[in-house]
């Protein structure tokens, strides 16, 4: 009766089925309707239209299916007459005399406007005629390919829904380019019927098909190859078919696992993909062919370059492969909506071609001055080493490659020194440009192995000194400071060492002394000379490295005033030379956490998004500024938008500071911070994984004991949740003291150990974390952070209200918001313990709404069981609702700003752009509102924000 494809084609459609079938059963009522399903080829229209019909109809019902396709279109009326069956012998009378009539006109079928009108009114009759008998059902597939006359037949059944038992159902592609298919659209539209489009499926109803078809859910691996399918359902189950036939996948009942990935796609798959390419002209499908080159995103200006056209003459090519939904737009540039069809292309050229063409592609976009990763990539492809113009144009651009795609990098560049013999005046530039990215690609092994090697042969002075400065960076990668010393001390004694470098040297000298032998002094007097040297040779890397030298020591000591200047002077030796962007971003890093020290919060945040700015100007967006993000967002108590933060950066990869050097700080602070707020909102399951992962990295450096802070925070946290007080305490207690020449702001911490202490009683503890505190006061030049927690210190230890005022009108007046009702706390239980009930109930009251405004639950628990002992019970009320885990209402104020810009048709990139975001964190706020509101797309969001009203 109808076509039928594979099972569960529709999964991941629920709601849209749930409409198509109201339909079907209103019709079994009397009751017309039209209904119009839009979607890319292969996403299940048709399967759709099948289930929701075949659990709805009735075996009396009239139904007629038709399919239209390029072929149908030059024939008149075709698609009609497939779809209500007339045929001469039909055993229909109806449809055999309409076809009589049919038949008569045939000569003048179409040759003037009456026979033309004529025939269709013969087809809405004979549909009248059906619907007088029987309700009736017209389906109609791929409208845009449908003839005209099929169309003239469908806009005058439109009319007749309201009045016939007549459910007309068509389905189109998105975006149809003929007129008279947009303007049915509209009709439908006007007329009240159903619009109904198919996104594609989200990921867990990808894993629901594959697990329908497979009968186990998908493993990691299978999970990665069906993503490429983009949540195309066609596509997808021709990759498992495809899969299947080829035995590439292991099955056992708790998963299904790819274990077999061949470099070829198999044929059917490709047929499938490539058959969206008859949807455009000979010409736009070259076109996509080139362009498949490029990979699976590109730049106009790119794909112009290899057609040796001008961007112009690509524009109504391009425009057809979008309407045709083969290309989408990707911020700046164009990229295939399926990786799948990419390629699909890429492979229907011959191997031997390809390589001939990334080759000739690589030396075009080089000679245009395109970009150095969309030359990288075509090097990479043509895999032709050897090549003059390419060596010179690699050690030329190195630096931008070492920021962007250091492995990218690292491979040309070993492939061209295996090829360049030892002799080549080139060998040198190319080892020392491989050195670079060796060290921004994190291989500190190979790169010090290297780096050791070239020492004994180069002669350059000027390629020494890079060389022997990469050696030493390795070195203090992997933990080996003294050997970082050591070095450092070698390259200074060299006669023949340029100024600039001297500086360069100097300047990192001063930063390891201070981490290993905490002499601030001395690390000082070496960063000076080093500013001294830097200035001498004019160098904005040195004197900038040589200033965050003296930035970090005046943190330590307190001096954040100071501290303050000295990172400001170096952001403006920086300016906005693109060369430093690495060392720009350690000082804006920088600039944030003085301002915290200094309470000057509104600041601080100006400076994030300046940062964020610096990021996008630099064309590398998603720096890894997430976790200083996330650590200021803690603080101001914006912990959701922390959150998102934290989800934007990879945890699990070595976090870029400056000019090549990793530490893993970055990466403490990332587990330490989340697992720290699901600790406080009582995610204990959430908050264990998070420790777990966290407390597995081994403290080696000053830098990772100075970022472990909040992970041993929450650990202390969680112990104290067990119910295991004085092994909390202990916990924590690991802060102290702060060594030589360490900056762990321990005063974050004190007055929770304090509390502690005192819980555990242990006075002495206490008293230990008052002195600690006070000290960290003391040392302030100017009275902030640590003086507000020194007063709550001593507020606990001494059981005295009036510090304890005094740090609540600190919090209440410049913040952070997080200690406010922390603070509040600590009042009402020393209040509660003078007597003083009624004030203290009051405070317990406001203190327990800012932390349901945090959702810190188990902050809640804790201010109530330490006041319940007094009989201080939270006043009547009524219970604050909680915020609901999904809809519209579980949005946050970030996410529904978000939702807003959405609806207002922003791109992810307009939207991190106005927000002073990343890209990756506006895609973790975007993915969550998708899942609150259990929406597929963007579609859905912007349907719920109209329908609340909301707007940009």
């Amino acid at each position: 009766m109808w076509p039928v494809d594979r099972p569960a084609r529709w999964v991941g459609h629920g709601r849209e089925l749930a409409a198509l079938r109201a339909a079907a059963e209103a019709l079994g009522h009397g009751e017309g309707a039209l209904v119009w399903i839009e979607g890319e080829p292969g996403i299940g229209k048709s399967s759709l239209v099948a289930e929701g019909l075949a659990a709805a109809s009735d075996p009396g019902w009239n139904i007629g299916w038709g399919v239209a396709d390029k072929l149908t279109e030059r024939l008149p009326l075709r698609v009609m007459l497939d779809c209500l069956q007339v045929r001469p012998n039909s055993p229909d009378p109806r449809r055999a005399h309409a076809a009589g009539l049919l038949r008569s006109r045939r000569q003048g079928l179409f040759t003037d406007g009456d026979s033309a009108d004529a025939s269709i009114e013969v087809l809405v009759a004979l549909v009248d005629e059906l619907c007088a008998a029987a309700p009736t059902v017209i389906v109609v597939d791929d409208l845009q390919w449908a003839d005209d006359a099929s169309l003239i037949v469908w806009h005058q059944l439109t009319a007749s829904v309201d009045q016939l038992p007549l459910l007309l159902i068509g389905t189109c592609q998105p975006r149809p380019r003929r007129r008279e298919v947009q303007r049915l659209r509209a009709v439908t539209d006007r007329r009240g019927g159903q619009v109904i489009t198919l996104e594609p499926l989200a990921e867990a109803d990808v894993a629901g098909l594959v697990t329908a078809m497979l009968g186990s859910p998908p493993g990691d691996a299978l999970r990665r190859l069906t993503a490429r399918a983009a949540g195309n359902p066609l596509y997808l189950c021709e990759l498992i078919d495809a899969l299947v036939r080829e035995r590439a996948l292991e099955i056992d009942p708790t998963a299904a696992e790819a274990c077999l990935i061949t470099e070829q796609m198999p044929a059917s798959l490709a047929a499938a993909l490539t058959e969206r390419l008859s949807w455009v002209s000979g010409e736009s499908a070259e076109m996509l062919r080139t362009a498949a080159l490029l990979g699976g995103k590109f730049a106009v200006t790119d794909l112009a370059v290899l057609l040796r056209r001008p961007a112009s003459q690509l524009a109504g090519g391009l425009q057809e492969a979008v309407a045709a939904g083969i290309l989408v737009g990707s911020g700046p540039e164009l990229a295939f909506r399926h990786p799948l069809i990419q390629q699909a292309l890429y492979e229907s050229m011959p191997r031997g071609l390809r390589t001939a063409l990334h080759a000739e592609a690589a030396r075009e976009l080089a000679a245009t001055g395109a970009r150095a990763l969309s030359i990288a990539q075509q090097l990479s492809a043509a895999k032709r080493p050897g090549e003059d113009w390419a060596r010179k144009w690699l050690i030329e651009t190195a630096p931008a490659l070492a920021t962007r795609a250091p492995q990218l990098a690292a491979e040309l560049l070993r492939r061209e020194l295996d090829e360049t013999p030892a002799d080549d005046e080139l060998r040198d530039g190319l080892t020392a440009s491989l050195l670079r990215v060796l060290l921004a690609a994190g291989s500190y092994e190979e790169a010090a192995r290297r780096a050791s090697q070239a020492l004994t042969m180069m002669a350059d002075p000027l390629r020494r000194a890079e060389t022997y400065w990469v050696l030493a960076r390795a070195q203090l990668s992997a933990g080996s400071n003294d050997d970082a010393i050591t070095t450092m001390r070698q390259a200074l004694a060299s006669a023949d060492l340029p100024r600039q470098w001297q500086a360069r040297m100097l300047a990192l000298l001063a930063m390891l002394e201070r981490a290993s032998t905490g002499d601030l002094d001395m690390a000082d007097a070496t960063a000076r000379q080093a500013l001294t040297a830097a200035r001498e040779a004019g160098d904005a890397f040195a004197t900038a490295h040589a200033l965050t030298d003296l930035w970090l020591s005046q943190g330590v000591r307190r001096d954040h005033a100071a501290a303050l200047d000295y990172i400001d002077q170096a952001l403006h030796a920086l300016g906005d030379d693109p060369s430093y962007e690495d060392l720009r971003s350690f000082a804006l890093d920088g600039r944030i956490f003085t301002l915290q020290n200094l309470d000057r919060w509104p600041q601080a945040e100006m400076t994030l998004q300046q940062a964020h700015d610096y990021a996008r100007r630099s064309g590398n967006p998603d720096r890894p500024t997430s976790v200083t993000a996330a650590v200021l967002w803690y603080w101001l108590g914006q912990w959701d938008d922390a959150l998102a933060e934290l989800s934007s950066f990879d945890a699990d990869a070595d976090a870029l500071t400056y000019s090549g050097l990793r530490e893993r700080g970055p990466t403490l602070l990332w587990y330490g911070v989340a697992a720290l707020i699901a600790g406080r909102r009582d995610q204990r399951t959430t908050a264990g994984q998070q420790l777990r992962e966290g407390l597995d990295l081994t403290i080696k450096t000053v830098s990772d004991r100075e970022n472990q802070d909040f992970l041993v925070a929450a650990h202390a946290l969680a112990l104290e949740q067990s119910g295991e007080t004085s092994q909390a305490m202990l916990r924590l207690a690991a802060i102290l003291p702060r060594r030589d020449g360490e900056m762990t702001l321990t005063h974050q911490w004190l007055p929770d150990l304090a509390r502690l202490a005192i819980a555990a009683g242990d006075r002495q503890m206490a008293r230990t974390a008052a002195q600690a505190c006070r000290a960290e006061a003391a040392a302030e030049t100017q009275p902030a952070r640590a003086a507000a927690a020194s007063m709550r210190c001593h507020g606990l230890l001494e059981s005295d209200p009036a510090p304890l005022r005094d740090a609540v009108a600190h919090y209440r007046a410049v913040g952070p918001a997080v200690e406010l009702p922390a603070a509040l706390e600590d009042l009402a239980v020393v209040l509660a313990e003078r007597g003083q009930d009624e004030e203290a109930r009051v405070i317990l009251n406001e203190t327990v709404i800012l932390y349901e405004g945090l959702q810190a639950q188990w902050d809640i628990r804790r201010a109530d069981s330490r006041l319940r002992p007094y009989g201080i019970r939270r006043g009547v009320r009524g219970p604050r609702r909680p915020r609901a885990a999904s809809g519209w209402e579980a949005l946050t104020p970030t996410e529904v700003k978000i939702a807003a810009l959405v609806a207002g048709g922003e791109s992810t990139s307009d939207i991190a752009r106005g927000m002073f975001l990343s890209r990756r964190t506006v895609q973790t706020h975007i993915s969550r509102i998708l899942g609150k509101l259990g929406a597929k797309g963007r579609v859905d969001i912007v349907r719920e924000a109209l329908r609340r009203g909301i707007s940009p």
